[in-house]
C-alpha cells in the first residue's frame, strides 16, 4: 500500500456538490443559538464557584477571560475555516480538504468521541436531573428505570435519558427550520435564567467578599483558566452547520466567535456576582448558585435555577446530536462509513440514516452505561480536532486551489494559529495518564477501522 493513498485529498467542489442538498435555512442568530446551547449548560451553575473556592477565590472571572482569550484563538480558526469551506463535517471535512483523507479520518473519529459521549454523559445527567426535579412536585420516578443498567443497586436503565435523546432526534428529524425555533425559545429562557439569578444576586453583593481578590496568586488564577477552559468547548460545533446556512461566509464567523462572547460574557457575570455574595471559602459545594441563594433566603429563586440547568442540559444535546448527525452524514458521504449514512432525505432535508444511527448509540450509552469516567475523553478528542484546525490555516493559506478568502481572516497570522496550536497541545498535556490510554485504545480502533475499511470503500478511489 501506498504511502500517498493515505494523504489524499478530497475535493472541494466535490463537497459542494454532495452537501447542496441541504435545506439553507440558517442565519447568524441560529448558529449564535446553537452555539449558546452547546456551551452554557449546567456548568454556569457550578464551576464559578467550586473553581473559585479552590483556585482562584474572587479572582474566578479573570480566570474566564482568560481561558476565553486562549479558546478565541482557536475559535478564529475555526472562522476562517467555516468561512471559506462551507461544507459539513467540521473538523473532519477540513482535515480532508487540507491535509489528506487519513488525517481527516482520525479528526473525525476523535469528533465522534467527542459528541456522542458528551451527549450520553448529559441525557444520564438529565434523567438524574430531571428526578430530583418533579420530586420537588412530589412526584416519583422509580429507581429501576432512574439510573444505568446496574441490578445490584435496583437500577436497569434510565428511561428519562433515553426518552429526551429519542424527542430532541424527532424534532432534528422535522428539519432544522421547525427544531432551531425550539432551540431559540430554550436558549433565550435559560439566558433570562442566569440573568434572573445576576440581577436579584446583585441586591445581596457585599464587595468585602472580593477581598483578597486572588487569594492563591497569579498561579491560582491561572490553574482556574486551566480548569474552566472546558467550560467554553462547544462552540466549535457551529462549523458542523456550514453547509445549512445562508450566506455561511458572513454569518458562520459571527456564530462562532458571537457564541465565545455572549458566553465569555454570561460566565463572568455569574462569577462577580456569586463571589460576591458568598465568600469563596464557602463556595465548595455541589450547587453553588442554589446554595449562594438560600443563603440570602431567595429560596424561590433556587428552583428556577434547576429549570435553567435543565434548559442548558436540553439545548446542549439539541446541538451535539445534530452536530453528530452532520459528522457521520459526512463520513458516509466519503465512503469511510456505509454509503447509506451520507444521504440526505429529499423531503426535509436533514440526514435522516445517520442521524437514527447516532441516536440509538447514544440512548444506549446514556440509558446503560455509567459515564463518569469516560467524560475526560471528551475533552481530547476536541483539543486534537482544535490543535489540526489551528495548524490547518497555516495549510489552507498555502493551497493554490483553495478558493480566495474574502471572508473572515485570523489576524497577526501565522503568530496566532501557531499560538493557538501550541496553547491546544498544553491543554492536551494537562489530562490525566488514563484518559491519554483511553484515547489511544480509541484511536487505535480508529485506525484498524479505516485501513480495512474505509480505505478500499473511500469515494476517491473511484477518482483514481
Amino acid at each position: 500500500m501506498a504511502i500517498s493513498r493515505l494523504f489524499r485529498r478530497e475535493k472541494l467542489d466535490s463537497y459542494l456538490s454532495s452537501d447542496k442538498h441541504f435545506a439553507k435555512t440558517m442565519s447568524a442568530k441560529d448558529l449564535m443559538s446553537l452555539g449558546i446551547g452547546a456551551v452554557i449548560g449546567t456548568g454556569i451553575f457550578i464551576l464559578p464557584g467550586t473553581i473559585a473556592a479552590q483556585y482562584s477565590g474572587p479572582g474566578i472571572v479573570l480566570s474566564f477571560l482568560l481561558a476565553a482569550i486562549v479558546c478565541s484563538t482557536a475559535a478564529m480558526c475555526y472562522a476562517e475555516f467555516a468561512s471559506v469551506l462551507p461544507v459539513a463535517g467540521s473538523a473532519y471535512s477540513y482535515g480532508n480538504l487540507v491535509f489528506g483523507e487519513i488525517i481527516g479520518w482520525v479528526l473525525g473519529w476523535a469528533l465522534i468521541l467527542e459528541y456522542v459521549l458528551a451527549v450520553a454523559a448529559v441525557a444520564n445527567a438529565f434523567g438524574a436531573y430531571f428526578k430530583s426535579f418533579v420530586a420537588g412536585f412530589h412526584l416519583t420516578i422509580p429507581t429501576a428505570i432512574a439510573g444505568p443498567f446496574d441490578p445490584a443497586h435496583g437500577t436497569y436503565g434510565n428511561l428519562v435519558a433515553i426518552l429526551v435523546v429519542f424527542f430532541i432526534s424527532w424534532l432534528l428529524n422535522r428539519g432544522m427550520r421547525e427544531s432551531m425555533r425550539i432551540n431559540n425559545a430554550i436558549v433565550i429562557v435559560k439566558i433570562a435564567i442566569i440573568i434572573l439569578f445576576v440581577v436579584v444576586g446583585a441586591f445581596y453583593v457585599r464587595p468585602e467578599n472580593w477581598h483578597p481578590f486572588a487569594p492563591f496568586g497569579a498561579a491560582g488564577i491561572r490553574r482556574g483558566a486551566a480548569t474552566v477552559f472546558f467550560a467554553y468547548l462547544g462552540f466549535d460545533v457551529v462549523s458542523s452547520s456550514a453547509a445549512e446556512v445562508k450566506n455561511p461566509r458572513r454569518n458562520m464567523p459571527i456564530g462562532i466567535i458571537g457564541t465565545l462572547v455572549v458566553a465569555t460574557v454570561l460566565y463572568m457575570l455569574v462569577a462577580i456576582v456569586l463571589t460576591g455574595m458568598v465568600t469563596y471559602t464557602k463556595l465548595n459545594v455541589a450547587d453553588p448558585v442554589a446554595f449562594a441563594l438560600t443563603l440570602v433566603h431567595q429560596n424561590w429563586t433556587s428552583g428556577i435555577i434547576s429549570l435553567g440547568a435543565l434548559a442548558g442540559m436540553f439545548t446542549m444535546m439539541v446541538t451535539m446530536i445534530y452536530s453528530s448527525s452532520r459528522l457521520i452524514y459526512s463520513v458516509g458521504r466519503d465512503g469511510l462509513l456505509p454509503k447509506f449514512l451520507g444521504k440526505i432525505d429529499s423531503q426535509t432535508g436533514t440526514p435522516k440514516h445517520s442521524l437514527a444511527v447516532v441516536t440509538v448509540v447514544i440512548a444506549i450509552l446514556g440509558g446503560f452505561v455509567p459515564l463518569d469516567q469516560l467524560t475526560n475523553l471528551v475533552n481530547i478528542g476536541t483539543l486534537v480536532a482544535f490543535l489540526f484546525v489551528s495548524f490547518g490555516i497555516i495549510r489552507l493559506r498555502h493551497l493554490p486551489e483553495m478558493p480566495k478568502n474574502t471572508g473572515f481572516k485570523v489576524p497577526f497570522y501565522p503568530v496566532l494559529p501557531i499560538i493557538s496550536g501550541l496553547l491546544c497541545f498544553y491543554m492536551m498535556l494537562q489530562l490525566p495518564a488514563e484518559t491519554w490510554i483511553a484515547s489511544t485504545i480509541w484511536f487505535a480502533l480508529g485506525l484498524v477501522i479505516y485501513l480495512t475499511y474505509g480505505l478500499r470503500h473511500s469515494r476517491l478511489n473511484d477518482q483514481a
